[in-house]
């Protein structure tokens, strides 16, 4: 269902829901329907990250202000009971209750409650691919009753084990230290093993055992956490050896694990789901479709992150993705292409980073991903090839049966690095997407180049066979395609996303998720065609600028993109943060004035893009420090997460640290402050085209002012929704106008999008508006539904520097348009027809919506491109 419209503000009829006129007069206030008026598709979704410090009572509270900013749905991290004080819900620890730290399932009834009597539903944020292995297994009981039955367990069927490969155990790396060590620190306690905080249970009549013969008779071996990398014997999430995968393809699991879910679905409690990370999952297109059936076809939405040119599966029944593919296609808009290229020429000649070390994408990726298969990837790596090698020696095909190891492991390894999406959607005896199979065709082709001896390229055929589902060789060709293609997205997602992404970094707005660092400017062209073929596709999908999962949010990367402009004025800034006050060593220099050298290169120019993004001055250590730290060992070039170089630590650090003291910081606060009207441009910008363009907008919590956050957990502080100065959103360094500006564009666009969800949806359509005139290219804009006008600025800077706009002018679609936006961020409500010269459009703000108060006769869709 869908709300009503206002009241009218300008003479002439406008297109309401049922067909009747409305007006679409000034912003204000959302008219609120009936507490059940819930709309079954969101017009617009607030995510909201719940944590002991921002329960379900918090969120309550907050309420009244998001129905009156205009959203239509808040949209929950996750709800059910997770690991004890976790700030993000994702290890999930019992899938029967909802989390009574964020107030039970009481608190998220009347959360409920009171978001429906304000006219907003929920959705909810749900995470089918795996649970937590906690510190206290008790808490996570299937798994603690399996692991104290073994594998005769009835619930061994839940979680995915290669019991084979343990000798009937599972391998447990938990301990800090190995078992001979530990030992003297465990201790039995009734029916339960104890090292510190760890709880194990005990195998049924094994309390009495000395301890190390009571240890290696348990259906678990608990082992030092290092061995989780080569060892491990249970698929996890990525490499993360604290969540373990669940087998949700299975019908019994998924019915256990979704029946809370379900339930508060279906007695109206929530409205909607989020699906985390599905290309986890062995089937995702078969869960996707028991999910739909389950929950009655209610709205969904998959965390689902496409490479460049790759389309979601239209077969998922499913309203969309959660928004990458939007994202990074606004990114891209405000990127300036020849600018991006000197930046990565003057980052290669800065900090001499070789071709496969950062200094060019698809060389560093490749590298990042050969280093992943083998390194932190190992034990799936292994699990795949010894499932390789049963399946082919139990094929009819003789040519399959004399395959060596060692051929079938470098076959998976080549064609593993070669794959440029997350994951093929397979399934043996199932016909293969020509896509996939296309994908699957042409790593195969590149993958044959390991081998000297041509015969023994047999092996990347009879693996690509195998992912493809077509070879007869019993449950382990049977199981293979979901196994490679689970191990292909864990691979694309810690080689790309926790790796290259670090290394590769000229610009970092373009090391985002769902980004093309190699490619990262989208010309107008290429963003209308996306948007037209998402209203055509996914119409209701979702459209991001910023998640929890965004390593800097929407607003910082838009002041990033600036530096695509000006890759002159960057590399000035880090020649001015790199000069001696004391070059001669007089030892007068001041210890405020003193240099902090950066231990290398790479980190100096991180650095001082950090800082940037945040928009602070001085940049505040205690946030830059954080972020600073977890690149470089993400980019794991010195130091990793789990073999850390301290003293290289301690100098990152050290510098981080004297770095806001320096001269750098002054420069880089004067560069700010030159760049902030270009800055401003791309902040509203692309919040305006988030929020009209074709999709359903997710904000993320705070992004309806300035937010600019780092990555977690500088971007999960709780939130602060207009009622706090502290935080990412109103903290040191957001410009007061801006902020206001943005808060005001924001909530004109969302309750335009409240009052009329029928020109956003899937019923209205997308239709480009041209621009004419020399600097016509700097503008970007289009109609929705014939209705509403949305036109932007882009690469504003570059503008400036040629002169403005000139003679450019926007020719307006025929009928009287109005401003929609406040006084002092638009045109100020001037009646606009014909060809509107952009430097009239513009003259109050970079962007302008505008409403048609009398659409043409018989007003069709324009007919498909």
């Amino acid at each position: 269902m869908t709300r009503e419209g206002t009241a009218p503000a300008h003479p002439g009829p406008f297109p309401g829901p049922s067909g009747t006129p409305h007006p679409p007069g000034p912003p204000g206030p959302p008219h609120r329907p009936h507490p059940l008026r819930i709309p079954v598709t969101p017009t617009a979704t607030y995510r909201l990250q719940l944590q002991p410090r921002f329960p379900f009572a918090a969120a309550e509270r907050a309420v009244p202000h998001l129905a009156e900013l205009g959203v239509s749905h808040l949209h929950l991290s996750p709800v059910l009971t997770a690991v004890p004080g976790s700030t993000h819900g994702y290890d999930l620890t019992d899938h029967s209750t909802v989390r009574e730290e964020l107030g039970g399932e009481r608190g998220l009834r009347a959360l409920s409650a009171t978001a429906r009597a304000h006219g907003l539903g929920l959705v909810l944020d749900i995470v089918p691919n795996h649970m937590a292995v906690p510190d206290d297994l008790r808490l996570n009981r299937p798994l603690w009753e399996l692991l104290r039955e073994g594998p005769a367990s009835p619930w061994a069927h839940w979680f995915d084990i290669d019991w084979a490969a343990g000798g009937g155990r599972v391998l447990l790396p938990v301990l800090g230290e190995p078992l001979h060590d530990a030992l003297p620190r465990m201790r039995v306690e009734g029916d339960t093993l104890r090292y510190g905080e760890l709880v194990f249970p005990l195998r049924p009549g094994t309390e009495h055992l000395p301890l190390p013969e009571l240890c290696a008779a348990q259906h678990y071996r608990p082992a030092w956490w290092r061995l989780g990398r080569t060892e491990l014997n249970y698929r996890r999430f990525f490499t993360i050896s604290g969540l373990i995968g669940v087998r949700v393809e299975d019908p019994a699991v998924f019915t256990a694990t979704h029946h809370k879910v379900l339930q508060l679905l279906h007695e109206g409690v929530a409205d909607g789901l989020r699906v985390d990370h599905p290309d986890g999952l062995a089937d995702p297109g078969g869960y996707l479709l028991r999910l739909h059936e389950a929950s009655g076809g209610r709205w969904t939405v998959v965390e689902k992150i496409l490479a460049d040119g790759e389309t979601l599966p239209p077969s998922w029944p499913v309203a969309g993705t959660t928004g990458y593919d939007a994202l990074r296609h606004l990114d891209g808009l405000f990127t300036d292409p020849a600018g991006h290229a000197r930046l990565s020429e003057g980052f290669r000649a800065y900090t001499g980073a070789r071709p496969d070390r950062g200094g060019e994408w698809a060389s560093t990726l490749r590298r990042c991903a050969r280093h992943v298969v083998v390194h932190d990837l190992a034990a799936e790596t292994e699990r795949l090839t010894r499932a390789a090698v049963r399946a082919c020696a139990a094929s009819p095909a003789l040519a399959l049966r004399d395959l060596a190891p060692w051929t079938l492991r470098t076959a998976l390894r080549e064609m593993l690095v070669r794959l440029p999406v997350y994951r093929p959607y397979t399934a043996h005896g199932r016909a293969p997407d020509a896509g996939d199979a296309a994908l699957l065709d042409r790593a195969a082709e590149g993958a044959r180049g390991a081998f000297r001896v041509p015969a023994e390229a047999a092996a990347v055929d009879a693996v690509r066979e195998l992912a493809l589902g077509s070879v007869a060789g019993g449950p382990d060709a049977a199981e293979f395609p979901a196994r490679f293609a689970q191990l292909s997205s864990a691979l694309r997602a810690k080689s790309q996303e926790d790796a290259a992404f670090y290394r590769h970094v000229p610009l970092l707005s373009a090391c985002e998720v769902g980004a093309e660092p190699g490619r990262p400017a989208v010309p107008p062209e290429e963003f209308h065609a996306y948007c037209a073929h998402t209203q055509r596709a996914w119409p209701t999908g979702g459209t991001a600028l910023s998640t929890h999962d965004t390593k800097r949010s929407g607003d910082a990367r838009a002041a990033l993109a600036v530096l695509s402009e000006c890759p002159r004025l960057w590399t000035g800034l880090l020649r001015e943060a790199d000069a001696d006050p004391d070059p001669g060593g007089t030892g007068e220099a001041t210890a405020e004035e003193a240099v902090a050298h950066a231990p290398d290169p790479h980190v100096a120019w991180t650095y001082w893009q950090t800082a940037f993004a945040l928009g602070a001055h001085p940049p505040p250590p205690e946030r830059l420090v954080p972020a600073l730290l977890k690149a470089v060992r993400e980019a794991g070039l010195r130091t990793t997460w789990t073999e850390s170089d301290p003293a290289y630590e301690r100098a990152v650090t050290r510098f981080a640290e004297a770095a806001a003291r320096g001269p750098g910081a002054r420069a880089l606060a004067a560069l700010a402050a030159d760049l902030a009207p270009y800055v401003r441009a791309n902040v509203l910008g692309a919040a305006l085209l988030h929020l009209t363009m074709p999709g359903v907008p997710d904000l993320y919590q705070d992004t309806d002012r300035v937010y600019r956050a780092l990555v977690d957990p500088d971007n999960r502080s709780p939130a602060t929704l207009g009622g706090s100065d502290s935080g990412p959103a109103s903290g040191p360094g957001s410009v007061p106008d801006t902020d206001a500006d943005k808060a005001r564009l924001t909530a004109a666009a969302l309750r335009l999008r409240a009052r009329h969800p029928e020109l956003f949806g899937e019923t209205g359509w997308y239709e480009p508006v041209c621009a004419r005139g020399t600097a016509a290219g700097h503008c970007v804009a289009f109609v929705r539904s014939g209705a509403v006008l949305t036109a932007v600025t882009r690469l504003s800077l570059r503008l400036a520097r040629s002169g403005g706009w000139g003679d450019a002018r926007l020719i307006l679609p025929p009928g009287t348009w109005y401003d929609q936006l406040p006084p002092g961020t638009g045109v100020s409500g001037r009646a606009l027809t014909g060809e509107v010269p952009l430097a009239r459009l513009f003259e109050a703000a970079p962007v302008a919506l505008l409403a048609r108060t009398e659409p043409p006769a018989g007003t069709q869709p324009p007919a498909a491109s």
